[in-house]
């Protein structure tokens, strides 16, 4: 809730705009030694000398991509870091800055955007990035963040969704599903709070999907962890939209179809047993909840003795020829087309 009566409110108008940008950004620090200019001239200046860029950007809408009404600001700017920096991650590539712009209305103190920056601060602390510019301006409509991640990665070591051979193995990282049934939690605890306010919501034992909603992080370890075990990836994505969408992602730009098992899919017990409680079949949920952050990525049957075991990685299933289709192979043995039901930012 950014509403508070006995907080201190001071109005955006106090200080303009250079003022605001300097308030917010005063406590960012330089880390990479890429960035040779960052926060305070009329453009950031970056060498990567021999090192290959990667960009990304993202947008989040209050009311599309956000609810306030149970997202604090400082979980809030974190999230916004962290889903971009996934993307960089997805690209097997060290990410070592972003630009964060914000679109704000009057209903927002300095106060709240205080604690906003300060979860932008504590990710580029925690992923060590620098903040090396953005832009702040007014809005009629709440709150917009838009946040560009830049990395670097050496020649030849990027990786695109495209690249995949049949027979390579389908991985994944972590677990699934927890951010959307976080979401559900969130959202259930919002319509107790709107018929009886006085009900305080006990989210304890929804501690580690909540978080996964709230303060997602992103997959920074895997491209140490594959280049430690001599793995390097055919193809990769991150899981933002659903395990269904990705899959597609993957099978579309690599030219092929897709076995997935459904006994392979991994899934933490909070989630098993949050979906048995909200009535809502758990695979349902892991292939088109989405927010997960986890890296998907196609690795040789090769390989496969490197990391069979390893607690952060899954072997889901494996690519076929794109004639083959693109199917879940049920517990029961039988095979279901996959179809993308995971997040769309445009209704047809």
């Amino acid at each position: 809730m950014i509403e508070d009566k006995n907080q201190q409110r001071t109005q955006l108008s106090d200080l303009g705009e250079f003022g605001l940008i300097d308030h917010l950004t005063k406590n960012f620090k330089i880390k990479q030694s890429s960035t040779i200019k960052g926060i305070g001239d009329d453009a950031a200046v970056l060498n990567f000398e021999n090192k290959k860029i990667v960009v990304t950007t993202d947008l989040l809408v209050e009311g599309v991509h956000f609810d306030l009404s149970y997202v604090p600001l400082k979980h809030l700017g974190y999230k916004a870091v962290i889903v971009n920096l996934s993307d960089v991650y997805a690209m097997n590539a060290k990410a070592t800055q972003v630009t964060v712009s914000i679109a704000v209305s009057n209903r927002f103190p300095l106060e709240a955007l205080e604690d906003l920056y300060a979860g932008i601060e504590t990710a580029a602390k925690i992923y060590d990035i620098d903040v090396v510019g953005g832009d702040t301006t007014s809005s009629n409509t709440g709150l917009l963040i838009s946040v560009t991640a830049i990395g670097e990665v050496e020649a030849d070591n990027e990786i695109y969704r495209k690249g995949a051979k049949p027979n390579d193995l389908l991985v994944v990282t972590g677990d699934l599903g927890a951010a959307y049934m976080g979401l559900q939690v969130l959202e259930r605890e919002k319509e107790v709070y709107k018929v009886n306010p006085n009900n305080q919501p006990d989210l304890e034992p929804y501690t580690y999907i909540v978080e996964r909603q709230l303060k997602p992080e992103a997959r920074k370890d895997i491209s140490k962890l594959l280049k430690d075990l001599n793995v390097k990836p055919t193809s990769m994505i991150d899981v933002s939209d659903g395990l269904s969408s990705e899959i597609m992602h993957l099978c579309k730009h690599s030219g092929l179809g897709c076995d997935l098992y459904e006994n392979k899919i991994p899934l933490d017990p909070q989630v098993i047993s949050t979906c048995e409680e909200f009535n809502i079949d758990s695979t349902t949920v892991a292939l088109n909840g989405g927010e997960d952050y986890e890296l998907l990525f196609t690795v040789s049957q090769d390989d496969f003795l490197k990391i069979k075991g390893n607690p952060n990685l899954s072997v889901i299933g494996f690519m076929k020829e794109s004639t083959e289709g693109i199917h879940l192979v049920t517990r029961a043995d039988t095979r279901i087309p996959i179809k993308a039901q995971g997040w769309k930012n445009f209704n047809d």
